[in-house]
């Protein structure tokens, strides 16, 4: 009889990581894989030498959204053949949301050495990744080949992803098959997905991705961290300038920064109805805020995401100045 887990009696992980210790390859199939839940078993295949016979084989579904399906199933024209340009936008569209996995939450050391330690294992073939787009796949399936004459495959089949909460916290149901001639057939059927033409791999997807957050060898320079809050401080600024023009006669009355003064703070009226004109004695505010006031006066004035009138009515303008 085949043992049941179900995370609440008995939980998929332990005999999981048990099993892979015992293993040289694995194949997994699962509808969703959280990179940072690769801590619960990377270290298991960390020994291994990689290539073909000696990795582990992810194959990744896509999965939808409940609402989704309910879309689909009342959809009136079926459902289109998948192409290759089509496929290549959805394995560009379901990469991109590995990368937003690792802007959620809060990075931590451990985050940062599994990361790390997934990438070098993709480098280094003992881990290979793909996605399967031929259709929607739900499956969850985790086959481990082991040097065993009696038992030389064992699987686990439920519905716990390849997760931390699907291995060990939430509610799963799952159970193991050992039977030989079950192993054999499972291990047919995932091979069969793994060469459909319209697997993709997506290993040097991940890597690249990895390489370019947070959790990349490599620290950042700092420079490239203040440039970066600079440019991003800066948005309402260059906006400014460039969605706002002056008024033909005011054109060379003001000074270069005068005149980016007047942009910047007519896009900030002209978003928030106020702002606020400070600068030290001499410096022109009085011009500036008349220049301002003639921005608004003129609808030639404004080019604001193409639409004349304000969005917002200016309701104030405020002089400061600093001593």
């Amino acid at each position: 009889m085949p043992r049941i887990f179900d995370n609440i009696e008995q939980s998929l992980l332990p005999a999981l990581q048990q099993t892979i210790g015992l293993a040289f390859r694995a194949d997994f199939c699962v509808g969703y894989f959280n990179l940072r839940g690769w801590h619960e078993l990377g270290e298991y295949v960390e020994p291994w030498p990689g290539g073909d016979a000696r990795c582990c084989r992810l194959l990744i579904g896509m999965s939808e959204q409940p609402e989704e399906e309910l879309r689909s199933a009342l959809r009136l024209s079926g459902t289109a053949p998948l192409d290759n340009q089509t496929a290549l936008r959805l394995k560009k569209q379901l990469a991109e949301q590995f990368r937003e996995q690792l802007m959620i939450g809060t990075p931590t050391s451990r985050d940062e050495e599994t990361l790390q330690r997934l990438a070098a294992q993709i480098k280094n073939k003992k881990l290979c990744v793909k996605l399967f787009l031929g259709h929607h796949l739900h499956a969850k399936l985790y086959l481990l080949y082991r040097n065993d004459f009696n038992l030389p495959i064992v699987g686990y089949l439920g519905s716990s992803n390849l997760t931390l909460a699907g291995l060990a916290h939430q509610g799963e149901l799952n159970v193991d098959v050992t039977d030989g001639d079950a192993c054999r057939k499972l291990a047919t059927w995932f091979e069969a997905r793994w060469n459909d033409c319209f697997c993709v791999d997506i290993s040097d997807d991940l890597v690249r991705i990895i390489g370019e957050s947070w959790a990349r060898e490599d620290p950042i320079p700092p420079y490239h961290i203040y440039v970066k809050m600079a440019y991003h401080l800066s948005q309402e600024a260059r906006a400014g300038l460039s969605e706002f023009r002056l008024p033909k006669d005011f054109g060379d009355k003001l000074f270069p920064f005068q005149a980016a003064a007047v942009k910047i703070a007519a896009h900030h009226l002209n978003k928030r109805g106020g702002v606020l004109l400070g600068d030290v004695v001499g410096l022109g505010k009085t011009l500036m805020a008349t220049a301002l006031a003639r921005v608004f006066e003129d609808d030639q004035g404004l080019v604001h995401a193409g639409v004349s009138p304000p969005t917002v009515k200016p309701r104030g303008l405020c002089l400061s100045r600093s001593t």
